[in-house]
Parts: structure tokens; sequence; C-alpha cells
């Protein structure tokens, strides 16, 4: 039994309004998809043998609000007692074979509106008022099989739109499927194809896919056909290079298991935190351009998180990430190996502080992103990396309880500086300011007489002559 859409009330009022006024009604792509594959979407689109106008002769007296921002491609939106309705004319656009953007062109029937779209599973409908699908594709053996294939072939698929290819992997990454070996080969030979596509547009679908249920799965089908050497040419190189602390695998399959590991330390109660998993997957990127062969065989990497970090930040700004996204992806990355300093323990409460300073917001996520990096076969040396992380986070607890970490500043302000010093506003008083925080965290919290004191002795070696405390 095919698990049907839930249709609620306002959306069967609007389905009868269309029958009553000769039109038919449709729930289409993503919507029909998961209500098949019983999984929950809040996605729902809806097409029509209206053409835009009579969309929106329908809906007027009838919608709460309607907007025609789209209306240039055959979609009117709408408003009725808080749903969000979007109704789109059956399309027959055809492509220029140059960009993605279609010329777009409505068509007669709900079969042809199907056959246009990007994969089977998505080229289902269900008439809203008959209550009943139209498959005219496949797409509901496809979704039973989960297998991901194309109602046309898909050379001509992703001919007309190279983006698909990368909606493949996403799909793979979301849905669990398998591609089609068909549109495995398609992909392979036609992934040059996606340099037509601007970054913005190819950055959602990664973010996407990195999200999704399954991401090793997505991207190992972008390595597999090459998309990886257009979108993140970075995950390739990594295939050839061989982790000194993990000779079982190369940095690519090792970094597909941190990025699993990752993901199981998320909060099941948020939604994926996707800084967390492109700096799961990107934290060793810097060791193609760091590989050092060693006397006696050995392979070393020094210095790739630095490395790494610099790569990090070229890539994503390529993609057109946030500024936000790109620096907190960087940052991990470049602190990821810190830990590795800390032995069994022999950091000073100095530098547990340095640590959590250096972290700032994103502490919780490199917990996560240092635990999630050992994965190591050794039991015994899994255990020991776990405890000795355990020990550092204790530390990092006990001494925020007493000197209140996440807000580390100097023991002085500004204003005390300039007035200690005599100073107006600039780059000397910015110096003592750094200077002050500098002992903040070699030191821990200092008494106003302790910081006074080590601010006039820094303005000494500094030739800066502080007024007379009795002026």
């Amino acid at each position: 039994m095919v698990e049907q859409p839930t249709i609620t009330p306002v959306v069967a009022e609007l389905a009868a309004r269309f029958t009553a006024g000769g039109k038919r009604l449709y729930l289409v792509g993503g919507s029909v998809r998961d209500a098949v594959l019983e999984r929950p979407t809040n996605d729902f689109d809806f097409t029509t043998d209206a053409r835009p106008a009579e969309i929106q002769q329908l809906l007027s007296g009838w919608a709460d609000a309607q907007w025609d921002t789209g209306i240039a491609f055959g979609t009117v939106g709408a408003s009725k007692k808080g749903e969000i309705i979007e109704i789109t004319t059956f399309r027959a656009d055809v492509y220029d074979g140059v960009t993605r953007n279609p010329e777009v062109t409505f068509g007669d029937s709900i079969g042809g509106d199907l056959v246009r779209r990007d994969f089977t599973v998505n080229a289902m409908a269900f008439d809203i008022a008959a209550r009943e699908f139209v498959d005219p594709t496949g797409g509901l053996q496809a979704a039973r099989d989960g297998v991901l294939d194309t109602p046309a072939t898909p050379q001509e698929s992703f001919g007309d739109d190279p983006l698909r290819m990368l909606r493949a992997a996403r799909f793979v990454s979301q849905l669990g499927f398998t591609a089609a070996p068909r549109v495995v080969e398609a992909m392979r030979s036609m992934a040059g194809q996606l340099t037509r596509i601007t970054p913005e547009r190819v950055q959602v679908e990664l973010s996407k896919l990195l999200c999704g249920a399954h991401p090793r799965r997505g991207i190992e089908l972008m390595v597999e056909t090459g998309l990886a050497d257009v979108v993140l040419p970075e995950l390739t190189a990594m295939k050839l290079e061989i982790d000194e602390h993990h000779q079982h695998k190369d940095v690519f399959d090792h970094s597909l298991v941190v990025l699993e590991q990752a993901i199981d330390l998320e909060d099941d109660d948020r939604s994926p935190d996707l800084v967390l998993r492109i700096a799961a997957l990107l934290h060793d990127i810097g060791k193609p351009a760091t590989r050092r062969f060693e006397p006696g065989g050995g392979v070393s990497f020094h210095h790739h998180e630095v490395v790494g970090a610099k790569m990090v930040r070229k890539r994503l700004r390529a993609l057109r990430y946030s500024k936000e996204i790109t620096e907190d992806v960087a940052k991990l990355v470049y602190l990821h190996l810190r830990f590795h300093g800390y032995g069994n323990g022999e950091w000073t409460d100095s530098a547990v502080r340095r640590y959590v300073t250096d972290a700032g917001d994103l502490l919780t996520r490199l917990h996560k992103l240092v635990r999630a990096d050992c994965t190591t076969r050794n039991k015994r040396k899994a255990n020991l990396l776990r405890r000795t992380y355990d020990s550092l986070e204790e530390r990092i607890a006990r001494i925020a309880a007493e000197e209140d970490l996440a807000r580390v500043r100097p023991d002085l302000d500004g204003n005390e500086i300039m007035k200690l010093l005599g100073l107006p506003p600039g780059r000397e008083v910015g110096a003592a300011w750094k200077h002050l925080k500098e002992l903040r965290l070699d030191r821990g919290p200092l008494d106003r007489d302790e910081a006074e004191a080590a601010l006039l002795d820094w303005a000494r070696e500094q030739g800066i002559t502080p007024p007379s405390r009795d002026s």
C-alpha cells in the first residue's frame, strides 16, 4: 500500500475550487516522493493546467493574500489560514544547452510536465480531486527499489541542466538511494559541464548533500564520477595520500570516517551542523601539500593544519560561503591538532586557557571534531585518547568555574589603561590591553594592585612615562 500525501482541509478546498473551474490541481515533486517514502516534509508544490492569469482568478476572493513574484515562470503564490501555497502552470521548457536557464514554455498535460523533471522519484504527481497517483516514468517502483534514475536519458537531462548531476549526489545523501549505472556513467562523462553552473548554486547543493542522512555516499559518488574535481578538487587529492597515524587508510577515507563520527556526536534535537560537517570533511585538506617522506620510510605532514586553514578559506570563498561559515571552518581546521600537544596532561593552566580562548564560541564544535578525529583501530590507543580528552574537558570545566573562561579579558579595561598611563586612544593603548590579556591567560585573574603594577612595568619597558599618581 503506497502512502498517500496528507491533504489538509485548505488544500482540499482549493482543489475543489479548481475542479469547479474546469481545471485540475496536482501535488507534485518532493512532497509526493516523501509521502511514498514515508518521510516527513513541509515542502508542498502544486501544478495545474490553468494558466497564470487563470490561477490568479481562481484564487481571487478565496485566498487571504496572493503574490506574483514568480509569475514569469508560471508560478502564483498565495496564503490561506496560515498555509502558504505555490501553484505553477504545467511546464514544457526548452534549455539552450549553454546555461541552465530554460526558455519558459507552458505545457498542456501533467505527463508532459513530469517527464521534464530531474529524476523519476521526483516525477510523480498526486491528483488531489481524484485521490490518485500519476506516475508516467516509473517513480513509484524506483522509490521502492531505492534507485535514482532520470525520466529521459541522463545525457539529455544533464545536458539541459548540469546542476542535476550534483543534485544526484545530493539525493543519494538525503535518501540513501543508489544512482542507476547509466546515471553514474553520464555523470562521469559530463562532469566538466558543471562549470556552467554558478558557484552559489553549487554551494547550495553541496550544503544540502553534507546535511543529508548519508553524506558519505554522496561524497563518494562525487569523487567517483569526477564531480569533486570541479567542486572540491581537494577531496580527490586526499585519496592519494597516506595518513601517518592511520596506515590502513588513505586520508580521504579517514576524513569520511571523521565526518561520520562527527555526525554521531551532533545534538539529536538540533538541525545538522553544517560547520562541523565541513570542518570534519576538510580537516586534513592540507596534507597533500605538506607531505614529506622521512628517512626510514615514514611520511609526515608537518603544519598541515596551518596550510589547511588557508586552503579552506580559499575554497569556501570560491563557493561563496558566508564569511562566518568560512572563518569558523578555517579556525576549526587550524585548531584540530592543538590537543595532541596535551600529552598525558602536561599542559599548564595557561595552555588550557589559551585553548579555550582561541576556540571561543567554537569550543563545543572543536571538542566534537577532535574526538571524531580518532579513527584508529587500536582499541587501547583509542581508549587512551578518549580518556585524555575527558581529562582536558574536566580541566576546562574546573578552570571555567573558577575564572569565567568564556569571557577572558584583561583585568583593566581600556579607559583604566589610558588613565593610568596618561595615553589618548591609539595603538599604545591596544598594545597595553593585549599585554594584560596575555598575562591574564598566563597567570589567571590578577587583583587590582597586581594588574596596575604589571601595566606600569610594561610601560617602563616601552619607554612610556606614566603621569604621577598624585597628579
